[in-house]
């Protein structure tokens, strides 16, 4: 089984992160998979960053990696996807630290990537679904899909999602230094890339579930990016820039 690195940006997590860390660690024992968390914290004023500092000493299995400050959910996964593939990962999974993303459904994703270049947890395929949203908070996450797929022509119906299982060789390809954007409009982004450079992409449907503890992390400035990030996209694609 490919070494797999499950990379958790958390920014005050302290509530979610050892059960998520302990519930990944069993989905590894019980699928045997060679599995590693990955944890990269902005500096939580919560204390989150120690924690993950304590069950890194106590499990062989977890690492952290500390930022100096909050930065934003791109710059996080970019800088564990760099470390992941230096500490030499075949499949490099990322999800959220709330809950909100099934560890069960990991087995699922790393399945799935043996016949694909990236493997997309989707809530908008036969199957999925999202549980705990309002309706208005469900009408921005299909609207921001419709309009990726729209204006980017993605072959997916869920670019927005944040649970997906890259293959070595499509992070190694994507330039992933040239990767500008800082919220959820990554996840476009990074799709995006992966598709325009020829790669297979396949959707596993996932149930996603609104957290129970902590805070959300949308606002109203990752909305604006995403609204101009996906044009600007497309604009890079068309000027041979992606």
């Amino acid at each position: 089984m490919p070494v797999l690195v499950v990379c958790l940006p958390t920014y005050n997590e302290r509530d979610n992160l050892e059960p998520l860390v302990r519930a990944l660690g069993e989905v590894f024992a019980l699928h045997r998979l060679d599995g590693r968390v990955l944890v990269v914290d902005d500096a939580s004023p919560d204390g989150t960053g120690e924690l993950a500092d304590r069950l890194a000493a106590e499990l062989p299995w977890v690492e952290v990696c500390h930022r100096p400050g909050k930065e934003g959910l791109g710059p996080a996964y970019l800088a564990g996807f760099s470390r992941a593939l230096a500490a030499g990962a075949e499949l490099v999974l990322e999800m959220d630290c709330d809950f909100s993303h099934d560890p069960a459904d990991v087995p699922r994703l790393v399945a799935a990537a043996a016949s694909a270049d990236l493997v997309l947890g989707s809530r908008y395929v036969s199957g999925g679904g999202i549980r705990n949203w309002s309706r208005s908070r469900r009408a921005i996450s299909r609207l921001g899909c419709l309009y990726a797929q729209a204006l980017l022509g993605l072959p997916v119906r869920d670019a927005t999602g944040g649970f997906k299982c890259f293959r070595r060789h499509v992070l190694e390809a994507i330039d992933l230094d040239s990767v500008s954007a800082r919220g959820y409009a990554f996840q476009v982004e990074t799709t995006y890339r992966a598709v325009r450079a020829g790669f297979r992409v396949v959707e596993v449907p996932i149930v996603f579930t609104d957290r129970v503890a902590g805070g959300s992390k949308m606002s109203g400035a990752i909305v604006l990016e995403a609204v101009w990030k996906v044009p600007a996209l497309r604009l890079a694609a068309l000027r041979g820039r992606l």
